[in-house]
């Protein structure tokens, strides 16, 4: 029983994200949000889990990453595809028509599907992670629970901080489409990006993720939902500094 302990919290993930994906088709993005937030926070805590009772297995990482899969993959992309909508005036409404005339309709705008392009990266950075031996102590391009916060980021803005800038931003169709491109190829960049994971809590060699996690931390005091995003841009550019740093000192 006990080595299913990690598996049954990755399910929890995977059930918080299948609940996400259909708040987030019926628009209910705020709620989606919370229920991907939520399954981060299960996500987390699953592979400290699997480490702390010592029973990692191949079944758990593949299945940690079909749950990711659907969570900080699937949720953001339907997201990113109600902005579309909403930026584009768009509609997806389901047919009052009767269904056997319909099954072979393809009523929805072609635009707004363009931010399905974050599944696809999504998909594609969670199959290489499962087979590339060089992701056990940092990421090579960004992760997708931090990708899925930089896109989820935006609903909770447009809803609890609308300021008419930050909302003319936001709603832009083509400021969206940059970064449903942008998220799809930083997802599968080669970039090394460090984790937060401590495996010691010396402060000399974890200094950096002290440091991150104290901005953050001010940050959203500063600044609520605004600060998502710039967490996760900084997160990026802290990455290729220290990355650049170590390579000088190679």
């Amino acid at each position: 029983m006990k080595k299913q302990i990690p598996n049954i919290i990755t399910l929890l993930n995977l059930l918080c994200g299948s609940i996400g994906v259909l708040l987030a088709v019926q628009d209910n993005l705020i709620t989606a949000a919370l229920f991907v937030g939520l399954g981060i926070f299960f996500d987390f805590f699953d592979g400290l889990a699997a480490r702390s009772l010592d029973v990692q297995s191949e079944l758990g990482l593949q299945l940690d990453s079909l749950a990711d899969m659907i969570t900080s993959g699937l949720v953001p992309a339907i997201v990113m595809v109600q902005l579309l909508n909403d930026a584009t005036g768009s509609t997806i409404e389901a047919s009052s028509a009767n269904w056997s005339t319909q099954a072979l309709a393809f009523d929805l705008p072609v635009f707004p599907l363009f931010g399905l392009l974050i599944a696809l990266g999504s998909g594609y950075r969670l199959a290489k992670f499962n087979v590339d031996d060089r992701q056990t102590t940092s990421f090579i391009g960004l992760p997708t629970p931090a990708n899925a916060i930089l896109i989820l980021s935006l609903p909770l803005i447009l809803t609890f901080q609308p300021q008419e800038w930050v909302v003319n931003i936001i709603l832009n169709e083509w400021f969206l489409i940059g970064l449903t491109v942008f998220s799809a190829l930083i997802l599968n960049a080669e970039l090394a990006l460090f984790a937060l994971k401590f495996k010691t809590w010396n402060l000399k060699d974890n200094w950096f993720r002290y440091a991150f996690l104290f901005f953050a931390f001010v940050l959203l005091l500063l600044l609520q939902y605004i600060a998502l995003p710039i967490i996760i841009l900084s997160y990026i550019l802290l990455s290729v500094v220290l990355s650049g740093k170590q390579h000088d000192d190679s």
